[in-house]
C-alpha cells in the first residue's frame, strides 16, 4: 500500500457541495477522505491512527475554524490545518498560521494549491509521527537503565570523564566504565555524540553536579 493510499484527509465545511467537490478531486489523486459538516461531529468521529490532515473552513456554525483550532490543540488532537474561507483577512490568516496552520486558502482557490497544501500538511504529520515514535522507543530504552546507570549517562552526557564521574559518585573508574558500557548497549548508542543526541531527543534534566 504507498503512503498516500495509508493517509487520510478530513474535511470540515458545512456546504455539502464543497465537502463533495474537495472529496472528489481528493479522489481523483488516490487520498482518502472523511467529510464532516460540524466540528463536533469531526470530534465525535473514531479517527484512523494514520498520516492525516484537516482542511478546515473558517466559517462555521456554532464555533468559527480558529477557535476550533484552539478547541484541538486543548484537547492534545495534533493535526496539521488547512484553512479555506471565502471571506479571509489578514489578521486572520496571521492568526491562523500564528496557531500552526499549514495554508490559509481563499475560495476560489486552485485545486493545485489545496492538493500542495495537503501534501505539505501529511508530510509534516507523518514526520511527527516518525519523532514521536522515535521518542517512544528510546524512552523505553531509558526506563530499561538502572538507577545508577541513568545517574551515569547524565554525567557522560554532561561531559565529564570516567575518573569525573568516578569521583563525584564515589565509586571505582573500573566500576563506571562498566556502567558506561551497559548504557551504550541499552540505549543502543554507537558514540557519545549520539548518546548526548539521544539524552537531548528525551529532554532529560541535566545532571546535578
Amino acid at each position: 500500500m504507498n503512503a498516500a493510499a495509508t493517509a487520510v484527509v478530513f474535511v470540515i465545511d458545512d456546504d455539502a457541495h464543497v465537502r463533495a467537490s474537495i472529496q472528489g478531486l481528493l479522489k481523483s489523486v488516490g487520498l482518502r477522505s472523511e467529510t464532516f459538516g460540524t466540528g463536533q461531529e469531526f470530534l465525535r468521529s473514531k479517527r484512523p491512527d494514520t498520516p492525516s490532515c484537516l482542511v478546515l473552513d473558517v466559517r462555521l456554525p456554532g464555533v468559527n475554524g480558529l477557535d476550533f483550532q484552539r478547541q484541538l490543540a486543548d484537547a492534545g488532537v495534533h493535526i496539521p490545518i488547512i484553512f479555506i474561507t471565502g471571506h479571509g483577512d489578514i489578521p486572520m490568516t496571521v492568526r491562523a498560521m500564528k496557531s500552526g496552520a499549514v495554508e490559509f486558502l481563499t475560495k476560489p482557490f486552485r485545486d493545485q494549491d489545496l492538493l500542495d497544501a495537503i501534501h505539505q500538511a501529511l508530510d509534516r504529520d507523518r514526520a511527527s509521527r516518525q519523532q514521536q515514535s522515535d521518542v517512544a522507543e528510546l524512552r523505553k530504552c531509558y526506563d530499561s537503565l538502572t538507577a545508577r546507570e541513568r545517574e551515569v549517562m547524565s554525567l557522560v552526557v554532561s561531559g565529564m570523564l570516567n575518573k569525573q564521574i568516578a569521583s563525584e559518585l564515589g565509586t571505582s573508574e573500573i566500576t563506571v566504565k562498566i556502567q558506561r558500557g551497559h548504557v551504550m548497549r541499552k540505549m543502543q548508542a554507537e558514540s557519545l555524540a549520539e548518546l548526548v543526541r539521544m539524552a537531548a531527543k528525551l529532554e532529560l534534566p541535566p545532571s546535578k553536579k
